[in-house]
């Protein structure tokens, strides 16, 4: 019977290298949701950046246009600068924190001014 122990530890072999494994799918597994977040917050400080634009565009507050068109729980903060005959609207989101902190995600958005 020296097969069937051979296949016993082969068996037991191969759980151990499954195990050594777990920690590199975990890793792989939150660097993919980290680089989710990532582009998550362009994405959301992209749409912020737009509707801050065209409410200042329009001479409304670009600062409550921001703040209307992000998701809850995620905070912008925006700035405007006006041209000649445009506004250029600047929006900055905190990328979320899955794994690493990797700051924040700035977007802009011009538009020309309603004279």
């Amino acid at each position: 019977m020296p097969y069937e122990r051979d296949r016993r530890r082969e068996r037991g072999q191969v759980a151990i290298e499954y195990l050594g494994f777990i920690p590199i799918l975990l890793i792989v597994a939150l660097a993919g949701i980290q680089i989710g977040a990532v582009a998550y917050a362009a994405e959301q400080a992209g749409t912020a950046a737009r509707a801050g634009a065209r409410a200042a565009s329009l001479r409304q507050s670009y600062a409550q246009a921001c703040a209307d068109a992000v998701s809850g729980g995620i905070t912008v903060t925006c700035s405007a600068e006006e041209g000649d005959d445009t506004v250029t609207v600047t929006a900055e989101v905190h990328i979320p924190k899955v794994v690493w902190d990797l700051g924040d995600t700035r977007k802009t958005a011009t538009m020309p001014l309603d004279h």
